[in-house]
C-alpha cells in the first residue's frame, strides 16, 4: 500500500515554479504583508494567477511583479487592461513611485512597465517582452473565441505571465481552463479531459469527477492564489471590511402583451426582450426621479441602448457611454467620472464593467439587466469595493414581466457564492502555507527495486 501511495504521490500533478525569490525587504513597503507575500510568491513562481476580491490591490501588486520582472531581465513588461484602466493604473503606479508608461503601439514601449488596452494588443510584437500582465483576465471570458487564442497565443512563448482578475469562475469551473492555458500550465481541454465528465448529454455542462475533486484544487493552487478577504489567507482584515450593499427591488407596470389583459412573465428570449421594450418608458422615468432627487453621484447600468438615450435626454448633466462612441471620448468620460467631474454617468457593463475604480460614487442604478451574473456583480464591484466609505445603494428597476430574469440572476448569485466559498475551503489553506514558505512540496524519483537489464543490452565502455 505504501509503494501504491508513492506511486500516486510522484503522478501528482503541480505546475512547476519557473521564476525567481526576491527578498522580502525588496518588495515595496506600502504594500500590505498579505500583498508583499502575493508578490513574492507569484514572483517565485514565474506564471500565476491573482484571484483576489475587488478592492484588494491587484494593482499595485500587479506593478510590483511587473516591476521586478524588469529589473530581473532587463526587458519591457506589458499589461494589457480594459478601456480607460491605463490612466487609472498609471496613477496608481505614481502613488507606489512605480513608473508606468501609457502607449499605443509599440513604438511608445519604454524600458520598465508599460500598459495598454486590450484592443490594441495587435499594434505590439510579444517577441521583445519578457513579462505579460492581463488585468481583470476574466475579460477574455467576454471575447470571441478568436480573440481569446490571439491572445494565449501571442504570449506563449512569453517567460513571465500574471493573470489578475476578481471573479476567474462566477458560475462554473471552467474558465479557470482560459487561465491556465493563458499561463501554459495545462491547455483547457487537457483539464477537462483530466478532471472533468460530461453532465448527462449536454456536453457545454461539465463537472468534477468525486475522486479528482481534491487533486484538481491541488492542482489549481500550484499556480493561482484566491482571496475574498485577507483573512481567508490568514493576515488581518483590518481597514478590508465593506460597507453594506443595499439592493433594492422596484417593480415598474408594464403593457400586457398581444392577446393578454394583464401583463405575464417573459420566459424566451423574444419575450424577455419585448417586456423590456414595453417597460422601458415606465423603467427610464422611475430611474431619473432617483438621481435627480440628490446632488449625489449616480452611475446607472442600461442593457439596451434606447434606455440610455432617453435617460441621457432626461437627467441634467448625465454622460452616455455608448459603444459608438470613440475609445477617447470613452476613456475621457470614465475618468471624468472618476474625477467627480461627471455626476452621473450612463452605460453599460460590456462597456465599463470591468476594472474602474469608482468609490467616490454610493448609488448605483440597474434600468436594465441581462442574464450575465458576472456582468451584473462586476458592475455592481466598481462602486461596492475595498475603499468605499458609504453604505452603497443599488437600484434594480425592472417591470413585472421580467421576474424571470431577475430570478435567474439570484439563482445565479447563489451559485456563484456557493463555488467561491468552495474554491475558498479548498485553497485557502495551501495558499497560505505556500505564501509563508511554509511548505515546498518537491518529488523526487525514488528506486524501490534493483534495475535488471535485458540480455541484448550490452553496456561497451572504452
Amino acid at each position: 500500500m505504501n509503494d501504491y501511495n508513492a506511486f500516486l504521490a510522484a503522478k501528482r500533478i503541480t505546475s512547476p515554479p519557473v521564476g525567481f525569490d526576491v527578498a522580502l525587504d525588496t518588495i515595496n513597503s506600502l504594500l500590505f504583508p498579505f500583498q508583499r507575500d502575493i508578490v513574492r510568491w507569484a514572483l517565485r513562481r514565474g506564471r500565476a494567477a491573482i484571484f483576489a476580491d475587488c478592492g484588494l490591490g491587484k494593482t499595485p501588486m500587479q506593478l510590483e511583479w511587473a516591476h521586478h520582472v524588469s529589473e530581473h531581465t532587463d526587458r519591457p513588461v506589458l499589461i494589457l487592461a480594459p478601456l480607460a484602466v491605463s490612466q487609472q493604473t498609471a496613477r496608481e503606479g505614481a502613488k507606489f513611485g512605480i513608473g508606468v508608461t501609457v502607449c499605443a503601439s509599440q513604438d511608445g514601449v519604454r524600458s520598465g512597465i508599460n500598459i495598454t488596452n486590450y484592443e490594441k494588443l495587435h499594434h505590439f510584437d510579444p517577441s521583445v517582452l519578457s513579462g505579460i500582465v492581463l488585468d481583470e483576465s476574466s475579460i477574455l471570458k467576454a471575447y470571441d473565441g478568436s480573440t481569446r487564442t490571439a491572445i494565449i497565443e501571442a504570449f506563449n512563448r512569453t517567460p513571465y505571465k500574471l493573470a489578475c482578475t476578481a471573479t476567474p469562475a462566477p458560475n462554473d469551473h471552467m474558465e479557470l481552463g482560459n487561465h491556465a492555458e493563458f499561463l501554459g500550465t495545462m491547455s483547457r481541454v487537457e483539464m477537462l479531459s483530466m478532471f472533468f465528465v460530461h453532465d448527462g448529454g449536454d456536453t457545454s455542462k461539465w463537472r468534477l469527477k468525486g475522486h479528482a475533486e481534491s487533486e484538481f484544487w491541488k492542482w489549481v493552487c500550484s499556480w493561482a492564489v484566491m482571496m475574498r478577504k485577507p483573512s481567508d489567507l490568514g493576515y488581518e482584515d483590518d481597514g478590508f471590511i465593506l460597507p453594506p450593499l443595499n439592493l433594492h427591488s422596484l417593480i415598474v407596470e408594464g403593457e400586457a402583451p398581444e392577446g393578454y389583459l394583464f401583463p405575464v412573465e417573459a420566459q424566451t428570449l423574444i419575450e424577455r426582450r419585448a417586456a423590456r421594450r414595453a417597460s422601458l418608458g415606465a423603467r427610464v422615468e422611475a430611474c431619473a426621479e432617483l438621481a435627480m432627487a440628490s446632488d449625489e453621484p449616480w452611475l446607472i447600468w442600461c442593457d439596451l441602448n434606447a434606455e440610455g438615450d432617453a435617460l441621457e435626454k432626461i437627467i441634467p448633466g448625465a454622460v452616455q457611454v455608448a459603444g459608438s462612441d470613440t475609445p477617447e471620448f470613452k476613456e475621457r468620460a470614465m475618468l471624468d467620472f472618476a474625477a467627480g467631474v461627471i455626476r452621473v454617468l450612463i452605460t453599460k457593463p460590456s462597456i465599463a464593467g470591468f476594472g474602474m475604480n469608482w468609490q467616490h460614487c454610493p448609488n448605483v442604478a440597474f434600468v436594465g439587466l441581462s442574464d450575465s451574473y458576472e456582468a451584473f456583480y462586476q458592475a455592481i464591484r466598481r462602486c461596492w469595493r475595498f475603499g468605499q466609505t458609504r453604505p452603497v445603494q443599488c437600484h434594480i428597476i425592472t417591470s413585472e414581466a421580467e421576474g424571470a430574469i431577475v430570478a435567474n440572476i439570484r439563482r445565479k448569485e447563489r451559485d456563484a457564492i456557493k463555488m467561491a466559498e468552495g474554491m475558498v475551503k479548498h485553497m485557502s489553506t495551501i495558499n497560505a502555507q505556500e505564501l509563508r514558505g511554509t511548505q515546498r512540496e518537491t518529488t523526487e524519483y525514488g528506486a524501490s527495486q534493483a534495475m535488471r537489464l535485458p540480455e541484448w543490452f550490452h553496456v561497451v565502455t572504452q
